[in-house]
């Protein structure tokens, strides 16, 4: 059974929330792939809709978007995602995680592009009740 840590942006007020995704929710997540959009229901903000940015697996290693499905590879990046030279020109080869969501990703990176009819605290605290 899979388990995420989502890690929800708020573009508007700058501001980060953490939120556990676990049972039917996490398992609906597998198989999506970095820049679709998902209800806000999988973390509890009916109304809201959310778009993956990234993540990481279990072992560290970050998300990256030209990379295609679940596998992780090592690749000569000259920047972005997993790497940043420190010099022009500068290549590595360095270990990243493709861009769909499989069980062994922990951390699911998400942003809010529709806000709910609800602030963020208020549809989590009526959730806990």
């Amino acid at each position: 059974m899979a388990e995420f840590k989502a890690v929800i942006a708020d573009p508007k007020t700058g501001k980060a929330y953490k939120k556990d995704i676990t049972g039917h929710y996490a398992n609906a997540l597998i198989g999506k792939k970095i820049g679709e959009d998902l209800d806000g229901l999988y973390v509890g903000l009916p109304g809201y809709k959310l778009q993956i940015t990234g993540g990481s697996d279990k072992d560290g290693f970050p998300m990256r978007t030209d990379l295609p499905g679940p596998r992780r590879k090592r690749l000569l990046l000259s920047g972005g995602v997993g790497f940043h030279p420190v010099r022009p020109g500068m290549r590595k080869k360095k270990t990243v995680r493709g861009n769909t969501v499989s069980p062994d990703i922990l951390q699911l990176n998400l942003k809010i592009v529709v806000r709910g009819p609800k602030s963020i605290e208020d549809a989590w605290q009526e959730q806990a009740r």
